[in-house]
């Protein structure tokens, strides 16, 4: 029976790496969707995002089943509630992605980003791919160390989104209404993408120390405490 249980509980990790690569692709496509007025790789995107919410569902109820049928105590608690609350952030990434998509098809023929960011968005939408790519990683291999990676690439996010909203509130932004919500709303989009991911960074920071109040800025303090923990452990082994 306990060969059973955790065998699920693997199912469930297994189910977070799965939904975190569509993600990965789904924000990939989104933004180069944006980039290139592309409306087909758009379509596809806003298409592929029921797979992502689907997914997300099938996990949450195996999560309270097994919390009904198991009632896990201590670091197998912490996985199930873990995977529920991670999932929730995914499925919200995966939202994100399928708003930038939607952008880029609504203006199309037309490009959606405005005249003069094209280079913002062009790296913010590189970051948050590589948010996105590093996430993944984390989840499969609960390397602390990413966790810290992903906090740092959304500083970066958050700075560009601080740009994006200097440009358009300046007296020298030209854009029309249009290009000026377009703007907005691309931007917040990236910028929210970008902290869900740390949310869930944080999130496995919690499953390593089943410690829920680590700060954004603690995580490189977690990551090198976990790692030396983990040392001495292979040590005695």
């Amino acid at each position: 029976m306990r060969e059973v249980f955790h065998q699920s509980l693997e199912d469930i990790q297994s189910r977070l790496v799965e939904i975190a690569d569509l993600v990965t692709v789904a924000i990939d496509k989104a933004t180069r969707a944006f980039r290139n007025s592309d409306v087909a790789l758009a379509e596809e995107v806003i298409a592929d995002d029921a797979k992502i919410d689907e997914l997300a569902v099938v996990l949450d109820e195996l999560a309270i089943e097994i919390l009904a049928r198991q009632q896990p105590v201590a670091r197998d608690l912490r996985i199930v509630v873990f995977a529920l609350r991670v999932s929730a952030s995914l499925e919200r990434m995966g939202d994100m992605a399928e708003h930038i998509a939607q952008l880029a098809r609504l203006r199309f023929p037309e490009r959606a980003i405005p005249k003069g960011l094209k280079s913002t968005f062009s790296a913010m939408g590189e970051l948050d791919v590589e948010i996105a790519r590093t996430l993944s990683e984390l989840l499969h291999s609960q390397d602390l160390r990413l966790a810290d990676q992903i906090r740092n690439a959304d500083d970066d996010v958050d700075e560009l989104h601080a740009r994006v909203f200097e440009k358009v509130l300046s007296d020298n932004w030209k854009g029309e209404a249009t290009a000026t919500v377009d703007a907005t709303l691309a931007s917040r989009y990236h910028e929210r993408f970008a902290d869900h991911a740390v949310a869930i960074a944080k999130k496995v920071v919690y499953l390593a120390t089943g410690d829920w109040a680590v700060e954004e800025h603690d995580i490189p303090l977690a990551a090198e405490a976990h790692a030396l923990m983990e040392e001495k452990s292979a040590g005695k082994g």
